[in-house]
């Protein structure tokens, strides 16, 4: 454990599993005390028993983020324990892949309100809190697709790009109040159920595409932001040169490259029936922080090298024309 103790308290939803769990770890780690928030009740209370063995106390509080009464309920929990709220960690988020035209219209407007109106809910929640005290950081987990898009994902590329959008128009709102930050992380491809979790109607088997990080990685990020906040943060090599191809590469052909690599790197041959996965309800399954992403060949995805590779070999083939 730590030796360093600030005793923050930190609001995390999406807590039970994933970047949320192994955020909730580190911030433990360091001594503060700790508001963890995702649908299942179960998780909570265990995390939060393990929270209390690294010497913090950590309150559980079962919330739907989609529900904005429940999040105002999780802002008030937390002021009735601990006076006051220091770091806001909007991380709640759901995945879906498939063609744009075989999404039904309920799952489509699901990731919206999850991975966007959860976290406006979380916002309006602890944004007059962090006013009333003078200071308070929001995170605002968006994905690198939120900078790169990518095809058979739009209803989550349309809700990341709007994640940072949102949080930009929420930073120069706060400019009256220094002590106020918002900060937007933008993790590449990282080992977490999510891909197990996600909804499909994609008729292939979801996988994650290497290079993948690890929840750990994420964590140490989000730590970085609440002591030295930034306005946004890229995860991970791959995110950083995929941004970089998006940014300098001519418009069409950035396009091209992304669709090309991120359909062969996510969707395997394998055929897969629909599932709506945990949009309408969270999974009942024994998955914590690890996906299992991170061993083996991955059947086949598109590494960083490899991503690289083609990139320079189509570059040149567009100064060449």
């Amino acid at each position: 454990m730590s030796t360093t103790r600030s005793g923050r308290v930190v609001v995390i939803t999406g807590a039970s599993s994933g970047i949320g769990r192994a955020t909730a770890y580190a911030f433990a780690e360091r001594g503060d005390r700790l508001v963890l928030a995702a649908r299942r009740a179960d998780r909570l209370e265990e995390l939060a028993r393990e929270c209390a063995l690294l010497g913090v106390e950590a309150l559980p509080v079962p919330t739907d983020t989609t529900e904005e009464a429940q999040v105002q309920a999780l802002a008030q929990r937390a002021l009735e324990r601990f006076g006051r709220i220091d770091v806001w960690f909007n991380n709640a988020g759901v995945g879906i892949f498939g063609r744009f035209e075989d999404l039904p219209s309920d799952a489509w407007r699901r990731v919206i309100d999850t991975n966007l109106f959860g976290y406006v809910h979380g916002a309006r929640a602890v944004m007059p809190v962090f006013r009333r005290q003078g200071h308070g950081v929001l995170i605002q987990n968006a994905s690198i697709v939120g900078r790169t898009a990518k095809p058979d994902s739009t209803a989550y590329a349309t809700s990341k790009y709007a994640v940072r959008g949102f949080s930009e128009a929420l930073r120069q709102e706060v400019l009256d109040q220094p002590g106020i930050q918002v900060c937007t992380i933008l993790p590449s491809v990282i080992d977490t159920p999510f891909f197990q979790h996600a909804a499909n109607y994609s008729h292939h088997r979801v996988r994650a595409a290497p290079p993948v990080y690890t929840p750990e990685k994420v964590a140490r990020a989000v730590l970085r932001l609440a002591e030295r906040p930034c306005a946004e943060t890229i995860i991970g090599g791959f995110g950083w040169f995929a941004a970089l191809v998006k940014r300098t590469a001519p418009p069409a052909l950035a396009t091209r490259l992304m669709g090309r690599v991120f359909n062969a790197g996510f969707l395997a041959r394998e055929a897969s029936p629909e599932t709506t996965g945990a949009l309408f309800a969270p999974m009942v399954d024994e998955a914590r922080i690890r996906g299992g992403w991170r061993h083996g060949p991955n059947n086949g995805g598109v590494p960083l090298a490899a991503f690289g590779v083609l990139a320079a070999v189509l570059v040149l083939r567009r100064l060449t024309r």
